[in-house]
């Protein structure tokens, strides 16, 4: 999938800021919070114009755009900077049990009840999701996996793949820099895609720099922001990792 090309529209991909769990969809803690205004912070001095923030539609990809756009407008001289948006690109796998779209959480009590009528146990039972729940990895699970019940880790990386191409569609957007805020199996999924190389989750606001050429070719690369004092990795407990 990489080849190089002239630069066209850079896409900045990174994981939103630390939250408490993944039982359900909430935002980020105080400490995501501070993560994601420093990374705006960072950009703002480092004198980034960023002609779009978007984002994922979950609490914590929200939380983290908005956080992320108070940091960089609180520098001194910051580049005027667009309000967040959402895009439908930037969802987690599409995954499917009992007829419905399912996000991967942490048990089966939190995945059955995503879908009207299916117990906890019958997620036990699905052949799919009883071993995701009992994987050491729950994405690394899904990433390896053949043949999931909605998109492989390959189907993401070409949405993400046609998402970045799909920016230059305007000629106004010609070297134009993109922040989108997304989830941690996306980011792997990318990175499997493009490199081949199974990683585990990045840390909060880092990930990978996507540039698309005026031929269509893209140049993947690692992207890391600084976030000084306020650690990018730090955790509140298990089960943090895997969003």
């Amino acid at each position: 999938m990489t080849s190089e090309g002239g630069r066209a529209v850079q896409a900045i991909l990174l994981r939103h800021g630390q939250v408490a769990h993944h039982r359900s969809d909430v935002g980020l803690t105080d400490l995501g919070v501070a993560q994601s205004e420093a990374a705006g912070r960072w950009f703002a001095e480092q004198g980034i114009a960023i002609e779009g923030l978007l984002s994922g539609e979950t609490a914590r990809t929200l939380d983290t755009a908005t956080a992320f756009a108070a940091g960089y407008r609180g520098v001194a001289g910051s580049p005027e900077l667009p309000e967040p948006v959402v895009s439908f690109a930037l969802r987690n796998p599409d995954l499917y049990l009992g007829g419905h779209r399912v996000n991967i959480a942490e048990g089966a009590e939190a995945i059955a009840g995503q879908v009207p009528g299916i117990s906890a146990e019958d997620v036990m039972n699905s052949p799919f999701f009883g071993k995701l729940i009992s994987a050491e990895e729950r994405v690394g699970y899904w990433l390896e996996h053949p043949n999931p019940p909605g998109e492989d880790a390959h189907a993401v990386a070409r949405r993400i793949e046609s998402f970045v191409r799909s920016l230059g569609d305007s000629a106004g957007r010609a070297g134009a820099t993109i922040v989108a805020i997304t989830h941690s199996p996306v980011l792997r999924a990318v990175r499997l895609g493009f490199e081949n190389v199974y990683t585990r989750e990045p840390p909060f606001l880092h990930g990978f720099s996507l540039i698309a050429g005026r031929t269509g070719d893209i140049t993947f690369s690692l992207f890391e922001t600084d976030t000084g004092d306020i650690p990018a990795t730090s955790r509140p407990g298990p089960g943090l990792e895997e969003s």
